[in-house]
């Protein structure tokens, strides 16, 4: 095993030449990234997720239920023996051919069977509330780290100039802030990968979690490798929009919809800016030249490059939906629903209760769709939350 790290952590890999691992050992002067410190983000992420489930509980479900957010689930599918056995041993999604089969089994049309394991599938989703509070949560995270992080880095010189974030190295040493700063946020990410298996599950799951790996990726390497000072300005960038993106979706959930759009088409500027502009402009250019320039090449710094450029394209998927959304919202004076709605809609004709095929049969109408109005928004981050 011994042999094994001394492999993978080859200081003429990781580091730039001249450069070795006893550069970056702490002294009594300066204290410098350690990789035993990440050992710390383990027990933190735990207590991170306990504190969320006692937040949610006591003060975001509360907070919720007083501003009228809704506690019940999306409406449950009439009870079928038949179809319950269909939907749960065979398949979610029955082919024309089976919906015609229990179409005539059953003496339902196929309409009808077709309505059944849509809200059966539904049914299974979170309630509002729940998504409440987890938006609640969420935003609360990202609204302290991100006044954290502004406060820290408005006192820093590589703020204002980031060639500043390679001058000095590697004797840049650690300062406080900066180690909690990074704990904390590599603790947040460690959380939501675990988490995200027992959230709101999203269409853009697979996406998200790559998000999260190449985070927590940079996070660790650019830490051990002491490039922590430009790591500080991707953190802090990242979470401004998530702050908007979770006050958008609680809005929603109120169903204040004029405040939830404004919310979405700020949280669309934002974004767009952030990612496409600053990011590309401000981190890409001195990571891609500044760096190069100060340190030389090493072939650490096409590792972090690359991961720093799978997020832009992230983020230029993220930002093609979210144009599209807000392209909808401009023209149609509503923001339209979440193209990552974990609800699936139902037309407005369709009926709340199976229709016979006999000529006697009862027709009952719903006057509302399933997911009416916006059933969530885009994330990035996603946030956010969220990077």
């Amino acid at each position: 095993m011994a042999g094994i790290l001394a492999w993978f952590w080859n200081e003429r890999f990781w580091l730039p030449h001249n450069v070795t691992w006893a550069d970056l050992q702490s002294t009594e002067e300066a204290a410098f990234p350690q990789a035993e410190d990440l050992y710390l983000a383990f027990p933190l992420a735990f207590c991170i997720f306990m504190i969320r489930l006692l937040f949610e509980r006591f003060i975001a479900k509360p907070c919720a239920l007083g501003l009228k957010v809704q506690a019940n689930g999306p409406q449950k599918a009439q009870p079928n023996a038949i179809l319950e056995k269909v939907f749960t041993a065979i398949t979610k999604h029955p082919d024309e051919k089976r919906l015609e089969g229990l179409s005539k089994q059953l003496d339902w049309d196929v309409r009808s069977i077709q309505r059944w394991f849509r809200q059966r599938r539904n049914q299974e989703k979170p309630s509002t509330l729940r998504k409440f509070c987890e938006s609640m949560w969420r935003f609360t995270f990202y609204l302290y780290i991100f006044t954290y992080g502004v406060r820290f880095l408005k006192k820093t010189p590589w703020l204002w100039n980031t060639r500043q974030c390679w001058s000095g190295y590697p004797y840049q040493p650690l300062m406080p802030d900066l180690h909690y700063y990074y704990i904390v946020e590599l603790s947040f990410y460690w959380s939501l990968m675990f988490s995200q298996f027992i959230d709101v599950k999203r269409k853009d799951f697979g996406i998200m979690f790559t998000h999260h790996i190449v985070t927590v990726t940079l996070i660790t390497f650019s830490y051990v490798t002491n490039l922590t000072r430009v790591g500080t300005l991707i953190l802090c960038l990242h979470d401004a929009a998530d702050i908007v993106l979770e006050a958008a979706k609680m809005a929603n959930y109120c169903k204040c919809q004029k405040l939830s759009d404004l919310l979405f088409l700020t949280f669309a500027v934002v974004f767009i800016v952030s990612r496409l502009g600053i990011y590309p402009l401000w981190i890409l250019n001195t990571t891609l030249f500044e760096l190069y320039e100060a340190l030389g090449n090493f072939p650490a710094l096409w590792v972090f490059n690359v991961l720093l450029m799978v997020l832009q394209i992230l983020h230029c998927f993220w930002s093609y939906l979210i144009i599209k959304a807000a392209y909808k919202a401009i023209s149609k004076g509503k923001v339209a629903k979440d193209a990552r709605s974990d609800v699936e809609s139902s037309s407005d004709e369709e009926e709340t209760v199976p229709r016979s095929k006999g000529p006697h049969s009862t027709v009952t109408t719903n006057g509302t769709s399933g997911a009416n109005g916006t059933n969530g928004y885009l994330t990035a981050a996603t946030s956010s939350e969220e990077h």
